[in-house]
């Protein structure tokens, strides 16, 4: 996911950083760009490119397999919003799980609180925001595990939430089986969401 911080053609009626709100996204353009409001700032994504595509896609399918399989809940893919909170909402995971008791249901337009695992794979442009906005805003949300996918490293990270701070439970390369304590059981090799892995 690439995400720059924006500024919109120096119009003054739009908030300042830090002071947007869902209803000031909800008054953005409808132009095919991918909009995002953590902390009140807001961020524009540009389309990604293939490797980060790639990942994505891989990602969905081994993931979605085995949930599916073990009836644990939901898995989906951006765009669809997540609301965080009242300051960080929306925000668009690239890849994210919803246990069974937190789906919201049919026709729902967003998913209102924190899923249990949210994964973003980085792009050159994102790597501040996933690394650290995104990781301080899941963090103080309260997601049990952040996964961060580095196409260009050709790596994961896991983070898992323990009192409140995301520590780093591993960084998985190669034929390494990727750990996941949400998700216990899952068993994706990391150089599989990488293309001519």
């Amino acid at each position: 996911m690439t995400e720059i911080f924006v500024t919109l053609a120096n119009d003054k009626t739009q908030p300042a950083q830090g002071e947007w709100t869902y209803e000031d996204y909800l008054a953005l353009p409808d132009d095919g760009r991918r909009y995002e409001i953590i902390e009140g700032v807001l961020y524009v994504t540009n389309a990604p490119d293939i490797d980060h595509q790639f990942a994505v896609s891989e990602l969905l399918g081994e993931m979605r397999a085995f949930v599916k399989q073990n009836k644990l809940g939901y898995v989906l893919a951006a765009p669809f919003e997540v609301h965080l909170n009242e300051r960080s909402r929306p925000v668009q995971p690239d890849v994210f799980f919803i246990q069974a008791d937190k789906w919201p249901g049919s026709g729902a337009k967003f998913f209102e609180g924190s899923p249990s695992l949210v994964i973003e794979v980085l792009s050159p442009a994102s790597i501040r925001t996933d690394r650290y906005v995104k990781f301080n805003a899941y963090e103080q949300a309260g997601v049990a595990e952040y996964w961060v996918v580095n196409p260009r490293l050709r790596t994961v990270e896991v983070y898992t939430l323990s009192g409140g701070e995301f520590g780093l439970l591993g960084e998985f390369t190669g034929d390494e089986v990727i750990q996941s304590q949400v998700l216990a059981g899952l068993a994706i090799v990391t150089r599989t969401l990488f293309v001519g892995g």
